[in-house]
Order: structure tokens, then C-alpha cells, then sequence
């Protein structure tokens, strides 16, 4: 059983932790930029989202749970205008991986979305990362279009 619940005050530095680290990661990767431009990007994102911590209005942070164990992070935001909600970052910890918690995950902010009125999930999933995109099409994701870059070097 997979609960998902809302991050505490206390909880939201470790969060932070892995957020900038993860996130920096993908920014050299997809990017190209410098680690170190990349770790200011991270950390703008984060405090530009979360201004007032977990009590930020228009996001939502989610810890995910199996029994009393912290395996995993959900943060989402939800759009009235669209009845839709955007999933900014989905992360099952490596040692809690291939336990079907992911699936479990999503399949339980489906639920806590529906009952609320949501009517559509969004988000962004990196061409390299194959787990990702191979979960996301077995809960019934498609794609919907390709986010495509070119440098320009000089």
C-alpha cells in the first residue's frame, strides 16, 4: 500500500537536497550547461517555486510512503483554468526501485486528482531516461509532442 501525503517544514531540506543535486544533473545532461551554472539554475527553480517553503500557494509537495517508509517524492502543481495538473519532479529512491512503487505512486495521485476535479496529468520525462519513459506508457501516458534543442557554439 502506497500513501501519498504532504511534505512537512521539516522534511522539505532533505527534499531541497536531493532536488538541486538531481536536477543540476539533468541540466548538464539535457542542457549543457556548467555544473556550477547548472546548481544556480537548480536552486533558482527551487526557491522561485517554493518561495514560502512546503507552504509555497500553487504547489504541492508530496512525500510517498509504503507503510511508515519514505520511498519517494511527488511535487505537482495544479491548473484550475485547464482542470489539468503538472507533475515537476517524480522520484522512487534507488534502493526502493522495481518494487512497483512508481506505478502504485502515480495510480494514487490519479485518484486524489479525479476526486478533486482534475481531469488530465502532464509532465516532461527526459528522451535518455528509459525507466521513466517505459513506467509512464505501462500507467497509460502518451506522448504529446518532443521538447528538441541544438547549441550553438562559437
Amino acid at each position: 500500500m502506497i500513501q501519498l501525503r504532504a511534505m512537512t517544514t521539516k522534511e522539505f531540506p532533505a527534499y531541497c537536497d536531493y532536488f538541486v543535486a538531481d536536477y543540476s544533473r539533468d541540466i548538464v545532461k539535457n542542457q549543457g550547461l556548467s555544473n556550477a551554472k547548472a546548481l544556480e539554475v537548480a536552486k533558482q527553480t527551487l526557491e522561485q517555486s517554493f518561495p514560502q517553503g512546503v507552504e509555497s500557494q500553487g504547489q504541492q509537495l508530496l512525500c510517498i510512503e509504503h507503510g511508515t517508509a519514505l520511498v519517494g517524492y511527488l511535487w505537482h502543481s495544479i491548473n484550475l483554468s485547464d482542470n489539468s495538473s503538472y507533475i515537476y519532479d517524480f522520484y522512487i529512491f534507488p534502493r526502493e526501485r522495481n518494487k512497483g512503487f512508481g506505478k502504485l505512486a502515480i495510480e494514487a495521485l490519479e485518484l486524489m486528482l479525479a476526486a478533486s476535479g482534475v481531469q488530465q496529468i502532464k509532465l516532461r520525462v527526459a528522451f535518455h531516461n528509459q525507466r521513466a519513459l517505459k513506467l509512464y506508457e505501462e500507467v497509460g501516458f502518451t506522448v504529446t509532442g518532443y521538447n528538441m534543442s541544438k547549441s550553438l557554439s562559437q
